[in-house]
């Protein structure tokens, strides 16, 4: 950068250096010019023994003011029309004297060369040096009186006066502008390159801590992050900015997928614990079948019926776990949020949660008929209401099921049971909440998480495998909805569903429920 910086300043300094120079050499020219056509148009008409008696005497210093300042001190030459010199005068040295001290080469320049060259002015070198000279050649003339009385100035056939004067002046000064701007220049080069050295290396402070602060997360430090090195509203602010927002997505990244990998490590060890106890039963009961070790009947059929047992619940732990996994690459492609057509194997259609609600009342009498179960709104508030959302309802009902059963297990015979729903807000809601032993901090924090059983003394057998609510966690959240718990030691459990409410649509009808069942 700095090197492009200098050789473009160079560049533009020679440029500016050509064309002052040029355009102070010709403008020197043209005073040069103008003299040479004056003393031409005075030399034209003076007779070649005026010039030199002229030239030999000593002339005021007035007049030799004027003809240096007018006549530019030429050197004077008469020729004849074949172009041969007939007398040569320097103004400053006399006649007769040019070949010692100075003159200029001349071309040949008899009568027709000079009418060529029209009065124009040209430039030739000198007869004893690199001095040029600038040389102008005009025929002679001579001045008459015309018939009004006036001097008429006629071209003489007597020859040609050619008048040259040194060009050294203004070569001198040409040159010496160039000395100075030559010196004056790499000075200021010099000194630009020094202050934009250490611009550029200021300036370049802040991408060597970016760098800095890239190798260290590279090294595996992700939580590190960018200084703020200039005011947001700069460019550096802004990359610092950027850059800080991508390593913050990072890094969550990172994270994530580390909580994913371990989630699925403890997942593939619950699952292969849980899948390997009804398959060692499975194996058990076939090897004393096939050791012979069964000879009744009565033991064939009970341990095939066992069998029966543990292939049931080898099968329905199956089919959770590929629900499980659908939801979850469902969820890793939405990134969490529904999309128009749901996660797959789930048919959205309007519903009302009340009608859910309604048959998870039946689903508890069912269960334990000596519970006392309430129908409430929201929150123990008031009657049932209307909950309209877009759901799977079949879905919907393995969730609730999934609830209900969940309460029954957890709780002592008898135990109240009530079920809430309506809406809260922009949510439909349903809520099953019993009056239990309840949930640790704790436990509430880790009751979705799957193969969690929060009472480790039930037996697989009665307390399940630990994947219904994350079953339920997983659906609800399909239905772009969340699951909530509230619950403490000693007072119970609340489990409250929310789903996005349909303002608008068809429903299912829901009967008319009784607000409370007791049995």
């Amino acid at each position: 950068m700095l090197l492009l910086a200098v050789t473009l300043l160079a560049a533009g300094l020679t440029a500016f250096s050509l064309g002052t120079g040029n355009a102070l050499r010709g403008y020197m020219e043209d005073r040069i010019d103008a003299q040479l056509r004056a003393a031409a148009r005075v030399f034209a008409v003076l007779p070649p023994k005026v010039a030199e008696t002229g030239a030999e005497r000593n002339p005021p210093a007035a007049l030799a003011d004027f003809s240096t300042d007018v006549l530019g001190n030429p050197v004077i030459t008469y020729v004849a029309q074949d172009g041969a010199v007939e007398s040569s005068i320097d103004s400053l040295a006399g006649p007769n004297r040019t070949g010692e001290a100075r003159g200029p080469d001349l071309p040949g320049l008899d009568a027709d060369e000079v009418a060529a060259r029209e009065g124009r002015p040209f430039t030739v070198g000198s007869t004893k040096d690199d001095t040029r000279w600038r040389v102008i050649a005009v025929p002679r003339a001579s001045r008459t009186l015309s018939p009004t009385g006036t001097r008429v100035t006629r071209p003489d056939a007597s020859g040609s006066v050619i008048v040259a004067t040194s060009m050294a002046q203004v070569d001198g000064t040409v040159d010496r502008m160039w000395r100075i701007y030559r010196s004056a220049g790499l000075g200021l080069l010099a000194l630009l390159a020094v202050a934009g050295w250490f611009a550029v290396r200021s300036g370049l402070r802040p991408l060597s801590r970016i760098e800095q602060t890239a190798a260290e997360i590279a090294g595996g430090d992700l939580s590190r992050r960018v200084p703020e090195l200039a005011a947001p509203n700069t460019e550096m602010g802004r990359l610092a900015a950027a850059l800080n927002s991508m390593l913050g997505q990072l890094e969550t990244a990172f994270a994530a997928r580390a909580e994913s990998e371990a989630r699925m490590s403890r997942f593939v060890a619950d699952a292969s614990h849980e899948l390997r106890t009804p398959l060692a039963g499975i194996k058990g009961l076939t090897d004393l079948h096939r050791m012979g070790a069964l000879a009744e009947r009565e033991d064939i059929d009970a341990t095939m019926s066992r069998i029966a047992r543990e292939s049931e619940r080898l099968t329905r732990l199956v089919e959770d776990m590929l629900l499980l996994a659908r939801l979850d690459e469902h969820s890793l492609k939405a990134t969490g949020k529904a999309t128009g057509s749901g996660p797959p194997g789930l048919d959205l259609t309007p519903a009302d949660l009340r009608t859910l609600a309604a048959d998870a009342l039946h689903d508890v009498r069912a269960l334990d008929p000596a519970r006392t179960v309430t129908l409430t709104g929201p929150a123990g508030d008031g009657p049932p209401a209307s909950a309209p959302a877009l759901a799977d309802e079949a879905r919907l009902r393995q969730v609730v099921t999934n609830l209900v059963g969940n309460a029954v297990a957890h709780t002592a015979p008898g135990t109240p049971v009530r079920i809430g729903v309506g809406t809260a807000g922009d949510h439909a809601v349903l809520e099953v909440a019993d009056q239990g032993p309840g949930l640790t901090p704790e436990q509430s924090g880790r009751i979705f998480e799957r193969f969690y059983r929060a009472d480790t003394s039930r037996t697989r057998a009665t307390g399940g495998a630990g994947l219904g609510l994350a079953i339920v966690h997983s659906l609800v959240t399909a239905h772009a909805g969340h699951v909530e718990v509230d619950s403490a030691p000693g007072r119970g459990a609340t489990f409250r569903i929310l789903l996005p409410r349909l303002t608008d649509g068809p429903l299912q009808a829901c009967p008319p429920e009784p607000v409370a069942h007791q049995r």
